[in-house]
């Protein structure tokens, strides 16, 4: 009989009850995604934030929408219609938006990775050790040029997420397998 679904077999799914299949097909999009946007960066961001664009207008359109059946928090409801309404319109007005859309979303990036790479900083002072202040630097840097420089790193940023996507993807695969198998190492 075939395991349907893990255990604490794949890392990240510990304690969910995911089946393995899904697990592969997961693997198999990342791999596709990942290897799109290594072979044609500029194509497939694009595409990628144009679909972004599709979910930000019809999630706004249906925040909005959302007040006619649940009148709770309609400030909220409204600014998150609008802002993704904005958003969705401006992905599909401008043909060169998703660059934009991409340089801000690397300007996030850089104040996150700075952010986390101070928390990183304070664990390491709180005994996290010499690794957990080198990774909080390294991430401070990144920070620093991604802000430096976003239109490099919306450059940068398609390659990178295409390495991981692959490198994910095939480490989907495997621990899918291996959760078919009933196998944990």
């Amino acid at each position: 009989m075939e395991q349907a679904t893990a255990k604490s077999y794949a890392a990240g799914y510990e304690g969910f009850p995911i089946p393995w299949w899904l697990v592969v097909l997961e693997g198999i999009f990342d791999i596709i995604i990942g290897v799109f946007l290594l072979s044609s960066p500029v194509e497939t961001t694009i595409t990628l934030l144009q679909i972004l664009g599709i979910f930000w207008l019809l999630g706004g359109i249906l925040s909005i929408v959302s007040l006619l059946v649940d009148r709770e928090n309609p400030g909220w409801k409204i600014l998150s219609g609008v802002t993704g309404i904005l958003i969705g319109t401006l992905v599909f007005v401008y043909p060169f938006s998703p660059f934009v859309v991409l340089t801000f979303l690397v300007v996030i990036l850089g104040v996150g990775s700075i952010v986390y790479g101070v928390i990183r900083l304070a664990w390491a002072f709180k005994g996290g050790g010499i690794g957990m202040a080198i990774l909080g630097l390294l991430t401070i840097a990144v920070g620093i040029l991604l802000l430096i420089n976003p239109l490099a790193g919306a450059i940068i940023l398609p390659w990178i997420y295409g390495f991981s996507l692959v490198a994910g993807g095939v480490a989907a695969l495997i621990g899918g397998l291996r959760m078919r198998s009933g196998k944990s190492h």
